[in-house]
């Protein structure tokens, strides 16, 4: 397990007096992660990714540079399945060899859960045991792969409090990027994490599914 050193943080934000919107990211890490932690770093922006376990296990340096430059760690499973459809076994060890290799790349369990496709129910509530995190935005990113638009629709549907869902594994996003950061900023958006846009305690379920 290696120790991962984490970039000094500033005072935390108070998102009860700030405008505060949590970026997340799905699906990575992969070939685009490294251009996008450049975009957040340019306008300090945090993020959270919601990472796939055997993504970490082939790109084990870039959750670290993720993890070192402040970003938040979630998991978004081993392979991508609809939890709803697997016995509790199956959920149990998507979750388990996701928690393994995270903390072998940056020596800390993820305390979040995206599940993927947003598709959740009690049984899977329960056998997780920690905040499942939905959106209150979903940009479609990975249906349109386009930049423009991509960019439109988080900037006209943000509000403050809003989880905004991205995938960090299309160019397309990581290209938006840039015009959302600047235009949002303009806006007076603050950049954080989704466990700091709780102020460090989000509720067991962080919005619900179909909220657009």
């Amino acid at each position: 397990m290696k120790v991962v050193k984490v970039a000094a943080r500033a005072r935390p934000v108070d998102c009860r007096r700030a405008k505060c919107v949590a970026l997340t990211f799905d699906d990575g890490p992969g070939a685009y992660t490294d251009a996008l932690l450049r975009h957040l770093a340019a306008y300090r922006a945090k993020a959270t990714f919601f990472v796939v376990g055997q993504n970490v296990a082939a790109n084990p340096g870039i959750v670290r540079r993720t993890y070192a430059a402040g970003h938040e760690i979630g998991s978004h499973t081993w392979s991508h399945p609809d939890l709803t459809k697997l016995p509790a076994a199956g959920v149990r060890a998507q979750l388990a060899r996701t928690d393994r290799v995270v903390k072998a790349a940056i020596g800390v369990v993820p305390r979040l859960v995206r599940p993927p496709y947003g598709a959740v129910n009690a049984a899977v509530s329960r056998l997780t045991g920690r905040p499942m995190v939905l959106w209150s935005v979903d940009t479609l990113d990975w249906r349109h792969r386009d930049s423009a638009k991509v960019a439109r629709k988080a900037v006209r549907s943000v509000r403050p409090g809003s989880v905004i869902l991205f995938h960090d594994i299309h160019p397309s996003t990581v290209r938006a990027m840039p015009r959302i950061l600047k235009a949002l900023s303009k806006r007076g958006y603050r950049f954080v994490t989704v466990t700091r846009l709780f102020n460090g305690h989000p509720p067991r379920t962080v919005y619900s599914a179909g909220l657009t």
